[in-house]
């Protein structure tokens, strides 16, 4: 019985070789057989199933689109956060520019007052 088990492992490996080495030939413009071309197109199905399965487990479409949800709202934040940004400095310049004409006026009460 162990046997078994082996000998299909072989013919894995075998049939999956084989496919390599059609899809080698075929990719390098080499002509398949109509049996060559139906094993290869049974093989590209396998593959594209099995990266189907690899690429649903990865990233799930729920797990994906929450995480879309999540840049958007971090978007919408960020231009938030930046227009209040933007807000302070505006008032900020206008608090320096209405400090510096009370200093002025201030040095100028103190001279008139000290002459």
């Amino acid at each position: 019985m162990p046997t078994r088990p082996q000998k299909r492992s072989r013919e894995a490996v075998s049939t999956e070789e084989l496919a390599k080495q059609l899809h080698d030939k075929a990719t390098r413009g080499n002509r398949l057989s109509a049996a060559e071309q139906a094993q290869l197109e049974t093989w590209y199905a396998r593959q594209d199933q099995k990266e189907k399965a690899i690429l649903e487990r990865a990233t799930p479409p729920q797990t994906l689109a929450a995480l879309q949800t999540q840049v958007e709202t971090a978007v919408a934040q960020l231009l938030t956060i930046t227009q209040r940004v933007q807000e302070l400095v505006t008032q900020n310049e206008a608090l320096r520019r209405e400090i510096a004409t009370l200093q002025h006026q201030l040095v100028q009460t103190a001279t008139v007052q000290l002459a």
